[in-house]
């Protein structure tokens, strides 16, 4: 009899599982996979730090639209040059640049940095010409940078060189495209400012068909009616374009100019101190939009220095001025502004340091006492005089004015005076009618005080006090 086969009690027969070994095959599949990963560089050890994403060209360009809507122009532009960094040969980016730039040239209070910043726009709307010669909307654009810089160019021939390569690149534009609502707008700013303002009229209401949502077409359509001494109507048009571009500044203070205009031009005086204030509101507006911005900008409060100098409120004004100088201390064009500020008060002490940082430059010391004092542990700034030019102009002949004024025997200013006299006549400025008869009139002052301080009459000598013979009012170079 044969007994059946016993079973282990403590081991087991291996058995070969399928399971297991799949599992197995899968384990050494994906082992296989990491290690040739990590040859070739695809995956990378814990820790191993990532490279910082690149921002494309787009999202650069995306932002500088954003600052552009909010008003901060400076950031717009430095945008649009990062941009460009990435993506060199976008014609259309060196060319929204280009219009950036003549914009934001209107912002500055100097000739030296509005010329700066528009030949900035010149040679980036010729770089858009080259990369795209056959495109409609650079033509536009580099007719509109053109008209500008003919606009702030002070040699006359260059000037109207400028102007003429305006016109022809506007009209090249609308032969490339005549449904071009920007080159229609553009070159009716450019027939303004030939004087040809029918033709301007005709292209900016056929514009103004196709271009309602555009800024710059109720931007020129007001600078036509503001040309025309329309004030009112220039105002709604600036308006519009407030409600397309509400965060652009200059478009503010344009609306404040006009109503000073209207002030300025009405008979009733009521009517006039309601204008004035309406000229306020629009600049303090500017104002505080620069400040949301973080933006310090100080033409705002020289408009609004100029408007309280008007209403005969020079210490307002002066104030303003000195805010103006908080932003930007080192430009000599304000010093120049605050000096006929204290002028107009017949402030004369106070006017000459201003004007004399202005005209000659200062020491920081020098400046510090031009403002009127500076503030506690502020240090001064050495300013570098203006050139002569139709700009500065103002401030060479008020500074002789105050220096005569002020002369005495024992205290005579008149050598120095006489010094800007010949350096006004010298560059060209003394055959202007009324330069001419400031400067003659100064000397006339001047010989007075050399000759002792008395002159001789028909019955005796008398005694002469001198007064400044002219007193300016504060001038700004318009916003286009």
């Amino acid at each position: 009899m044969r007994a059946p086969e016993r079973r282990s009690l403590f081991n087991k027969r291996p058995q070969n599982n399928f399971y297991r070994i799949f599992l197995y095959l899968i384990v050494i599949i994906a082992g296989l996979g990491v290690y040739i990963g990590v040859g070739k560089g695809n995956i990378k050890s814990v820790g191993y730090q990532t490279p910082t994403p690149t921002r494309t060209s787009n999202s650069y360009i995306s932002e500088g639209d954003a600052h552009f809507g909010t008003g901060d122009l400076e950031a717009a532009i430095a945008s649009y040059q990062k941009a460009l960094l990435i993506d060199p040969e976008n014609s259309d980016v060196w060319a929204n640049l280009a219009r950036l730039q003549a914009y934001n040239s209107s912002l500055k209070t100097t000739d030296e940095s509005r010329i700066t910043t528009l030949k900035d726009a010149l040679a980036s709307i010729n770089k858009a010409k080259e990369l795209a010669p056959d495109n409609s909307n650079v033509a536009a654009i580099r007719a509109f940078v053109l008209d500008w810089n003919s606009s702030s160019t002070v040699d006359k021939e260059e000037a109207d060189n400028l102007l003429i390569e305006a016109d022809q690149e506007a009209i090249r534009a609308l032969n490339l495209d005549p449904t071009n609502t920007l080159a229609l707008a553009y070159y009716s700013e450019i027939l303004i400012d030939q004087q040809r303002l029918s033709q301007a009229e005709q292209n900016i209401k056929l514009a103004a068909e196709g271009g309602q949502d555009i800024m710059d077409v109720h931007r020129i359509y007001a600078y036509l009616l503001e040309s025309q001494q329309q004030y009112t109507a220039a105002i709604e048009e600036y308006k519009k374009a407030i409600a397309i571009a509400p965060n652009m500044t200059f478009l503010y203070v344009r609306i404040g100019a006009n109503y000073r205009a209207l002030a300025f031009n009405s008979i009733d005086p009521e009517q006039a101190k309601l204008y004035y204030f309406d000229s306020l509101d629009y600049f303090d507006k500017a104002a505080s939009i620069n400040e949301q911005l973080g933006v310090k900008d100080p033409l705002p409060y020289l408009s609004i220095a100029k408007t309280y100098s008007q209403l005969g409120d020079f210490y307002i004004a002066g104030r303003n001025v000195q805010k103006a100088l908080s932003f930007d201390p080192t430009n000599p064009d304000v010093y120049g502004q605050l000096g006929i500020v204290f002028m107009r008060s017949r402030n004369f002490e106070g006017a000459i340091p201003a004007l004399k940082c202005a005209i000659k430059g200062c020491t920081a010391q020098e400046s510090c006492e031009a403002r009127g004092g500076c503030d506690v542990g502020e240090v001064g700034v050495a300013i570098e005089g203006l050139e002569l030019t139709s700009g500065s102009i103002v401030y060479y002949y008020s500074y002789v004015s105050n220096l005569a004024a002020l002369s005495r025997p024992r205290n005579n200013l008149c050598p120095e005076a006489f010094e800007v006299i010949k350096k006004i006549r010298d560059e060209g400025f003394g055959s202007d009618q009324i330069v001419s008869q400031i400067l003659k009139e100064n000397e006339n002052i001047c010989a007075i005080v050399n000759a002792g301080g008395v002159i001789p009459t028909a019955t005796g000598m008398a005694v002469v006090t001198p007064t400044p013979q002219f007193t300016p009012t504060i001038t700004f170079a318009p916003a286009p």
